[in-house]
């Protein structure tokens, strides 16, 4: 697996043992499985959009397991799936967002799939409008710091959005108050329809943080080793008072930007092909495999572990009614 960047001042103290490692793997295998079924259910109709997380899910699990679930905040986007599976959420919670049935948690199936608030887990979306959730990352971020409560925040964005104004406000007044927040880019390459060098002049968002004095750092987002190591890094900088960090991990986008996309125009069938050699969910099977970790009897059972679930969920979720008109404007001021 390759190795992070970090800064020469930092070091990374949280090695992970075999137990760990085949759960992080569990964790993928199952949010691949899932993402695999919502798409499918899409494209029956019974799953009005979405967002696949497929290619990002190393850098969403490695980064939640460094973090302290329960206590620490996570500030999520639309394309965070794992990251929503791995702080807890069930895959019949999920699949009942994406179907708008009742009892889904974070609405009440209000809203997107996926947006809302989960305050027992500590997790938060409350737009699909790229950039808007990190001021108010930062601000949950200031309030642990103004109640002295030894919490972190991370908030997760795409490459898209670190070219919005939102986020650089949000940089800037996290710098100047050493907040504890980690800043986490998914970087894979396309805003949206747009590659990177058409939304960005720079090549590196991890640059940018020199401009906000904090380390900025890139990683392999296909290897969850090392974004574990990284977040671990930021998190013991955020925890000891010495404010956030910026980790841009490089990760793949293999399906297109949302099941209302077509990439077929602006990306190649050949492009496409070749950011599936990065699989993090065949990285981490092979090293796995080679380690002596994970055995064929072990993956074969992850892997019909996951169907059940998902299966099962599926079967609840379709079932399940659809959110009743009586509570439609529960919780809503004017």
């Amino acid at each position: 697996m390759a190795t992070v960047k970090k800064d020469d001042k930092q070091q990374a103290s949280s090695p992970l043992d075999s137990e760990t490692l085949l759960d992080m793997y569990r964790q993928m295998v199952l949010s691949r499985t899932l993402d695999e079924r919502i798409w499918m259910l899409n494209r029956q109709g019974k799953a009005a959009i979405v967002a696949s997380s497929q290619g990002h899910e190393a850098g969403q699990i490695g980064s939640v397991y460094a973090l302290e679930r329960g206590k620490d905040q996570f500030y999520i986007y639309y394309r965070d799936l794992a990251v929503m599976l791995t702080l807890g959420m069930t895959p019949e919670e999920i699949l009942l967002g994406f179907m708008a049935k009742a009892g889904e948690p974070l609405s009440g199936a209000r809203q997107f799939p996926t947006h809302g608030a989960y305050p027992e887990l500590g997790l938060v979306n409350q737009s699909n409008v790229i950039a808007t959730h990190l001021p108010q990352a930062v601000g949950a971020a200031l309030a642990a710091k103004m109640k002295g409560e030894d919490y972190i925040v991370i908030v997760y964005f795409g490459d898209g959005a670190s070219s919005a104004g939102d986020t650089h406000e949000a940089l800037n007044f996290a710098s100047v108050h050493k907040l504890p927040v980690i800043f986490f880019c998914e970087n894979n390459r396309y805003a949206i329809s747009v590659p990177l060098h058409k939304q960005m002049a720079v090549e590196s968002i991890a640059s940018r943080a020199e401009g906000y004095a904090m380390p900025g750092i890139s990683i392999d987002g296909c290897d969850v080793v090392a974004v574990h190591e990284a977040v671990t890094v930021a998190a013991e900088r955020a925890r000891s008072g010495q404010g956030p960090t910026l980790i841009e991990a490089m990760v793949e986008r293999y399906l297109p930007h949302t099941s209302d996309d077509d990439d077929s125009i602006y990306r190649s069938k050949e492009e496409i092909a070749e950011a599936k050699k990065r699989d993090p969910l065949k990285a981490l099977q092979e090293s796995l495999t080679s380690l002596g970790i994970l055995d064929e009897k072990t993956d074969k059972q992850f892997q019909d572990d996951a169907r059940r679930i998902v299966n099962e969920a599926t079967d609840a979720a379709e079932a399940a009614p659809y959110a009743d008109a009586s509570d439609f404007s529960d919780h809503v001021t004017s």
